[in-house]
């Protein structure tokens, strides 16, 4: 790194640098800010780095089964409490999850979105050549999530969370908010793991005390238990399955303005909100 810009936090080419020197970009920002939690631009500036990689495991033969034996497991959880009628993944990276998810549930109507407009890119074009079409996919982020209340039959996260550790309670309502029969969420096992991993995921700044949030807001936990999938001992996952009371159809719309959660109308190839008045 640059001495005479010691004071200053990294440029993007010097962040690259150390993430390809496998330096945690989100500790190194969030040091440098002073900050306890890490600020959601830094979790954009640290997934944006590492766009690519999801996908280029999928195709090292020694990581991708566990990848899909992973995603299977995510199915085999849906499918455990409901036949979904829709689903979607929030936080989808790289969409590795999600198309291995999709290849259990069958042809149903998938959406996701992300926070790095990159992997997003990387998504759709892992989707397509996975042969997945039915899929709507588009950027945000978890405290304004571009869904409409209660229009998603089943929202799930596979470790999408994670690095939001002290917002726990704020996305979680955004995510019960725009599911309407269950959320389900794979994350980070805080509570379950040993003092070494636990003292690691404090170090990175990880999500906690999912289940004694969920309750503490008034939602009905039917399930908490140790994710069987673990490719990490440091990182086990935790399954949290949260229902939600069934208060009739889905709405109308599906994708809807992030600031106020109202129809988008389509204008000249965008999406428009007419109280944003934005695109």
């Amino acid at each position: 790194m640059n001495p005479t810009r010691d004071n200053q936090e990294p440029c993007p080419r010097e962040l690259l640098d150390l993430f390809r020197q496998g330096t945690n970009i989100t500790r190194v920002l969030r040091e440098q800010r002073g900050a306890d939690h890490n600020p959601a631009d830094v979790i954009e500036i640290a997934y944006d780095l590492q766009t690519g990689t999801y996908i280029e495991e999928m195709r090292d033969p020694e990581i991708a089964p566990h990848r899909l034996q992973y995603s299977a497991e995510i199915a085999r959880t849906i499918l455990s409490i409901c036949k979904p009628e829709s689903v979607l993944e929030a936080g989808v990276g790289e969409a590795t999850t999600l198309a291995g998810t999709l290849a259990h549930l069958g042809d149903v109507p998938a959406y996701g979105f992300d926070l790095s407009w990159s992997r997003v890119a990387y998504a759709r074009r892992w989707l397509k050549e996975c042969g997945f079409h039915n899929v709507t996919l588009c950027t945000g982020d978890m405290f304004r999530i571009p869904f409409a209340d209660r229009s998603i039959d089943v929202v799930y996260t596979s470790h999408s969370i994670e690095p939001n550790g002290g917002n726990e309670a704020p996305i979680l309502r955004e995510l019960f908010r725009i599911a309407r029969r269950f959320l389900v969420l794979v994350e980070p096992a805080y509570e379950q793991a040993d003092d070494e991993a636990r003292k690691r995921m404090d170090f990175h700044g990880y999500c906690r005390n999912l289940r004694a949030t969920a309750e503490s807001l008034g939602y009905e936990v039917m399930r908490h238990e140790l994710f069987p999938c673990c490719a990490n001992p440091l990182n086990p996952s935790a399954v949290t399955i949260i229902r939600k009371a069934d208060s009739g159809g889905a709405p109308g719309h599906v994708l809807a303005c992030p600031q106020y959660k109202t129809p988008l109308e389509e204008l000249g190839g965008a999406l428009f909100s007419p109280e944003a008045l934005a695109v």
